[in-house]
Parts: C-alpha cells; structure tokens; sequence
C-alpha cells in the first residue's frame, strides 16, 4: 500500500513548534505520562479505537509498549475515512509495530447519521464502539480505550457521550494530557507524526443537515487531495451543497491569493464536482462548521 508524505503543521508557527519541544521534558508533562502508564498497566489488556491521529496513536504506541501483545488498535473503515489516513495510520501502526485489526463499520447506512444534525458523531462513535464490544468478547479483550485528551473536554463532541454510555475509556484524558503535551511526547518518542493536523472524519465536512452520502464524502475527499497536490499542507474543503468553501490556514493564505492559484484552486473543485467555489479569509478553523448550532447545544458539549 503506497503511503503519502505525513501532512506537516506549517513551519512558519515556530511560537508553538517551541512550545511543543519544551512541553515534553516539562516536569508536569513527565508526571502525567507517568500517570498513563500506571492506569495503562492496571488494566492489564486494552483495546484502543485508533484512527492515526497524533492522540490515538500516541495512545496505541504507549500501550503497546507497556501491555505489548496484550493490546489491539481497532482501526474503522467506511466512507468517511480518506484513503490518504487509512494509508497513514496502517503505515503507523506497522512501523511501529502494533497489533491492528481493521474493521467495517455501517454508519453511513444508519438514517440517524445521514440526517447530518449535531448528534452525527454519536450515532458514528456508537457504531464503532458496538463494533469493537463485539470484537473484544471474542478476542478476550475486557476494555476499550479512545484518544480523547484534556483539552477535548472543553469542545462539543457528541461521541463523548457515546463513549460515557458504552463504557469506553479515555486514559489520556485521565491523566491530564492535552493535545500540546501529546505531540510533545510523540515527538520525543520519534514519531514523525507528531505535528500531523488533526485529520477528523470527511462526514465533519459537511454542513449540518445537509444528508451525507458515498458521493457527497466523495467530492469532499477527491478535492481535499486535490488541494494538496497543489502544495497545501492544513487545509478542509467544506461541502456546501454545489458551493465548495475552502479554508485554508492563515500561514499558507498569502499563497493562495494570487490570480494563478485561484484559478488552479478553482478548477481543482470543479473537477471535484463542485459548481462554485469560495475562499474562506478568515482561514482554516476545526470546527467552524460548530458556529451555527445553537448556544444550547453547545453548552452540552460532550454530555
């Protein structure tokens, strides 16, 4: 399986390159890895849903290396997985030699997830962790584990309650890491995906009630790609319908706002199957499709 250059953070943010490094020898940072290693020892076997992320692999790789053959990394399948992840994070795994087990997972087929509101990554991560309950009665594994870390738990996501309510835990979480300590311990452990943008699932593409189909992820996946080969390292390709909004993050802007690059832009995701094509300036934001949902529902956040 070929496998694609790990998309970088631009260089040009040293400020928080500088942060990342001095994090990992941090005293605070070094208790709490500690701390997850304790917990990860205690459970004695661990099933991990591993999706490449720097979070849940950092979680696979540190639990492989203190349970050892005693671990499983659960990677799900389905139209909202890119291929250019599943490449990524099978290439990981392998690397670093990590039992993984790949498994097909349905939600796309659920009207509850096609419906598209802002209860979608429930009905996902609920189709994941039934998938891997079943797995695990069957290999003999008794716990579930999900990169979820400190700062998540500030953000809406829904699949937080999915994992509450099917008993899956989140060691990184527990332990108190956030997402700059991770990558700061990933980096540290030499792992060339420590600086890799979060890569969320095609479905987040997609503006809330909008249905989501093979196609619609389809267009979304063929023109994120396609903004990639023209150089963009952090990017989404929101899909708007026939309008494409493109954001891209506000150290790689200037390059794109030359005549030239619109129009290769352009033509990029109109052969993606786009009609129109904007470009976002206030630039690349996760989770920006979240501005609209309702103040109430975004107090919920993971609840």
């Amino acid at each position: 399986m070929a496998v694609g250059p790990v998309a970088k953070i631009p260089h040009a943010d040293a400020e928080a390159t500088s942060q990342t490094l001095a994090s990992a020898s941090a005293p605070e940072t070094l208790s709490k890895l500690q701390a997850l290693e304790a917990r990860l020892q205690q459970l004695g076997t661990l099933m991990v849903a591993y999706s490449g992320g720097v979070d849940s692999a950092y979680l696979a790789a540190t639990a492989h290396r203190i349970l050892g053959d005693k671990m499983l990394a659960v990677l799900a399948d389905s139209p909202s997985l890119a291929r250019r992840d599943l490449e990524q994070a099978t290439a990981f795994a392998h690397n670093q030699q990590i039992p993984l087990q790949v498994i097909q997972t349905q939600e796309l087929d659920q009207p509850d997830y096609q419906r598209n509101d802002a209860n979608r990554c429930f009905h996902c991560k609920t189709e994941l962790f039934a998938g891997m309950k079943t797995l695990g009665a069957k290999l003999g594994f008794s716990n579930i584990a999900y990169g979820m870390n400190a700062d998540d738990m500030q953000d809406y996501r829904p699949g937080q309650r999915a994992a509450e309510q099917n008993e899956v835990l989140a060691p990184l979480a527990e332990a108190g890491l956030t997402k700059l300590e991770i990558r700061a311990l990933s980096k540290a452990a030499g792992y060339p995906l420590w600086d890799r943008p979060a890569a969320p699932c095609l479905s987040s593409r997609v503006e809330y009630g909008r249905t989501v189909t093979r196609e619609v992820l389809e267009q979304v996946e063929k023109g994120e790609e396609s903004l990639r080969q023209l150089g963009f390292r952090e990017l989404r390709v929101r899909h708007h319908g026939e309008l494409a909004r493109v954001e891209i993050a506000r150290t790689e802007l200037p390059r794109a706002l030359t005549m030239e690059m619109l129009d290769a832009i352009t033509a990029a995701l109109k052969q993606a199957g786009f009609q129109y094509v904007t470009l976002d300036c206030t630039g690349f934001r996760s989770g920006s499709l979240n501005a609209i949902l309702p103040a109430d529902v975004l107090a919920r956040r993971g609840a």
